[in-house]
């Protein structure tokens, strides 16, 4: 891969990250931060972000499909990657049924929307795509520089890299939260988790991976939520990290549930880097 995303990434939405914020990742050894919940348009921030920084690497996490064409989007990415080559993932995927009247065929949307991407020339070393499903993940493989999986855990991330095989990034992200109180750990891992249990795409996905009824009712079982959660002190929470390593990762993206996140990025990068 031309694109060096480095051990570990930043998830963060992309409103709460500003050039010093990148800045400030670069410094503690992060490769990569990845801006989340849907970004899109013109992305004018991530030049601001590239600007301030010397090699971090910018990645959307994701673009959703239905709200920009690919067409549009490529000229972005022709721009940004223009100035700041190598230092800019394209993410895409398809987002939520539940939040997009248009979604429809996910699946035959997205080889659509990738094809777009190829005819406007953006390289496939230079994107890649959200992917749970085993159909999607091998897509991910097929037409972009690999995967980028979202609330999951190792297990998964051992299954997609068997069908992803060597040689395909794949990069999964990783919720955590700094703190040894429990209750308080939890609640607040919970509070993040109990939205996408509304989601039909996740919900299917954390079946798959051996959750049941009692666990994906109301807000979330205590199981699920520690699996999808990381707690406890950094050296905790880096055991759980390193776990996508062990099952095949690359490269980890961690969002930090913490209202404060840089003493936990500071510990992690001190634990993991």
């Amino acid at each position: 891969m031309a694109i060096e995303l480095g051990k570990l990434g930043i998830w963060r939405h992309y409103s709460g990250v500003d050039a010093q914020f990148a800045a400030e990742a670069e410094k503690l050894g992060y490769g990569a931060i990845w801006l989340g919940a849907s970004p899109g348009g013109d992305l004018a921030y991530v030049d601001d972000l590239l600007a301030a920084t010397d090699h971090l690497v910018v990645a959307t996490g994701i673009v959703n499909i239905w709200q920009d064409e690919p067409a549009d989007i490529a000229r972005v990415y022709e721009r940004i990657a223009g100035k700041y080559p190598d230092r800019f993932l394209l993410g895409v995927g398809a987002g939520h049924r539940e939040a997009t009247k248009e979604y429809k065929k996910p699946y035959a949307a997205l080889v659509d929307y990738l094809d777009g991407l190829d005819a406007a020339g953006v390289p496939v070393a230079g994107r890649a795509l959200a992917a749970l499903g085993p159909k999607v993940v091998q897509l991910s493989g097929d037409r972009t520089a690999g995967a980028h999986p979202y609330l999951t855990t190792p297990e998964h991330t051992r299954g997609v890299r068997e069908i992803l095989g060597e040689g395909k990034l794949l990069a999964p992200e990783q919720k955590v939260v700094l703190g040894t109180d429990v209750a308080e750990a939890r609640a607040i891992g919970r509070n993040t988790v109990k939205f996408y249990l509304g989601l039909s795409n996740y919900v299917a996905n954390l079946r798959k991976l051996g959750f049941t009824d009692e666990d994906l009712e109301g807000e979330g079982s205590d199981r699920l939520v520690d699996a999808l959660a990381l707690h406890g002190d950094a050296a905790t929470i880096a055991r759980g990290v390193s776990a996508h390593f062990e099952a095949g990762a690359d490269h980890v993206n961690i969002q930090v549930l913490n209202e404060d996140p840089w003493p936990a990025y500071r510990a992690l990068a001190a634990e993991l880097l």
